[in-house]
């Protein structure tokens, strides 16, 4: 049976704002809180003590897990109640007290959260985040305000990417590490003061790209963060030797920077 011919289920302990816009064959677990501006898309389940709060938009067949805090006002002192939005895409998995934020005036009034992402226990999404598809939040991973997430990154346990910080599709950022700077496509950071030790060679592998690909990316790397000349100089000869698409993807990703610092290595 599929999602849109299943029976929608709301647990008599739930409170569901009239409101609400609740898809086919949701479900709604015992003492969830669904506010009158949230729309649930069709098989949506709300395990128990869900609070979905705000204009909240969550996508088919994402799961929610208890005590998640979802579409909140955002803990930004600038916020006077403007009416932003937190867009979540479908088939996620959001564990246990995670907290997503609506957006902000001064963000663009929408925090964005793509599909297939799994968001573990207390991961946080901050106001006007742009999270992409089948991003990983390990446990107590946190997200400033702004910050942009390409698809497939994955953020270890108990690190933090500070405010405004871009991270690349498939990026890995290393468990307990402090993002400053913006982290290149296909990059490995790591430290407490994160800088970039490498590529993410584990998930170009896990992720099937090409060996041509791969050493494309490892050779341009080395090119990029080498020593001779200026960033735009050693780019300008990475792009002429190397014309794989994966390696204009980070050129472009670092050309597009607006002027932020870029996390380099030691």
């Amino acid at each position: 049976m599929s999602a849109s011919e299943a029976e929608t289920v709301i647990h008599p302990t739930a409170v569901v704002d009239p409101a609400a816009q609740i898809g086919a064959g949701v479900k709604i677990g015992p003492f969830c809180v669904v506010g009158p501006h949230v729309v649930l898309g069709d098989g949506v389940d709300l395990k128990s003590h869900v609070v979905v709060e705000g204009r909240t938009r969550v996508g088919a067949g994402t799961v929610i897990y208890p005590f998640a805090s979802i579409g909140h006002a955002p803990q930004d002192l600038k916020f006077k109640g403007e009416p932003a939005e937190l867009i979540v895409g479908c088939n996620n998995r959001i564990r246990e007290h995670v907290t997503m934020h609506i957006g902000t005036e001064g963000g663009g009034m929408v925090t964005r959260v793509g599909d297939g992402c799994l968001f573990m226990a207390s991961s946080h999404v901050a106001h006007d985040c742009i999270v992409g598809s089948n991003v990983i939040l390990a446990n107590n991973a946190t997200l400033g305000g702004h910050v942009e997430v390409g698809d497939n990154a994955i953020l270890g346990g108990l690190s933090a990417v500070h405010q405004w910080v871009r991270i690349g599709a498939h990026a890995m950022i290393g468990g307990m590490s402090g993002v400053e700077s913006d982290v290149i496509p296909y990059g490995l950071v790591k430290g407490d003061r994160a800088f970039l030790a490498g590529l993410n060679l584990v998930g170009l592998t896990r992720r099937g790209f090409s060996r041509e690909d791969v050493q494309a990316l490892r050779t341009a790397f080395d090119g990029i963060f080498g020593h001779d000349g200026t960033l735009a100089d050693r780019m300008a000869a990475v792009e002429t030797a190397h014309p794989a698409a994966v390696v204009g993807e980070v050129l472009a990703f670092i050309r597009g920077r607006g002027g932020r610092a870029l996390c380099q290595p030691r």
